[in-house]
């Protein structure tokens, strides 16, 4: 429900809805080209406006609607609302634009990767846990591609499926081999006893350990 803002009132007349809007020969269009999906360039004509959502209960809030439709007819016309009133036609588009690239990682991270909704009790873990993983995927990608710059890239097989391709799996026990590898430890008490592996042994504990999951 659309009201038009008055001087010292909460709310007015109730305004045309967006669909009349659509229709209206009064509205006034504006042709600009805009980045679509896949860096696709578009002319499209863009109406907006503001106005108060009135909701029972509650105060009204002001907001900025905006109509998109397509000049050659090939996509449907689409409203969108944002309560940042300064905010452009073309900068609400391009942000609404924008969340897919943001849903599409979410769907892939949980395909492939298996993340899965966070379940701690404070929100602010659940807030930052899957920015960290994302962040860790992205080092562990980062580094295995430096490690293979010059040498083979490592890959896992199984008698039942041959990979063509490097996995993430296999990047990342590339990565746990190489910081192991590397690591500086303290050097035990004098009195330990030591105890010699054979070097296949500890290869092979190594290996299994580095693709644990």
């Amino acid at each position: 429900m659309y009201k038009r803002q008055r001087q010292g009132a909460k709310k007015g007349r109730r305004l045309p809805s967006l669909t009349q809007r659509l229709t209206d020969p009064a509205t006034t269009w504006q042709r600009c080209q805009v980045g679509w999906y896949q860096q696709e360039a578009r002319l499209l004509d863009l109406a907006t406006g503001t106005a108060l959502w009135c909701t029972p209960g509650r105060a009204p809030l002001p907001i900025r609607w905006l109509l998109v439709r397509d000049p050659l007819g090939h996509l449907l016309p689409s409203a969108f609302l944002s309560t940042d009133l300064s905010l452009t036609p073309a900068a609400i588009l391009a942000t609404y634009i924008r969340r897919w690239s943001v849903e599409v990682t979410f769907q892939e991270v949980r395909t492939h990767l298996g993340v899965e909704t966070q379940r701690q009790w404070s929100d602010l873990a659940i807030l930052r846990t899957t920015p960290a993983l994302l962040g860790l995927f992205s080092l562990v990608t980062l580094l295995a591609q430096r490690l293979t710059l010059d040498a083979p890239f490592p890959k896992r097989h199984t008698a039942w499926y041959h990979k063509p391709e490097p996995t993430f799996s296999d990047a990342l026990a590339l990565t746990r081999r190489y910081l192991w590898s590397n690591l500086q430890t303290v050097e035990s008490r004098a009195t330990t006893r030591l105890i010699t592996l054979p070097s296949r042994w500890l290869h092979g504990l190594l290996d299994a350990t580095c693709y644990s999951y």
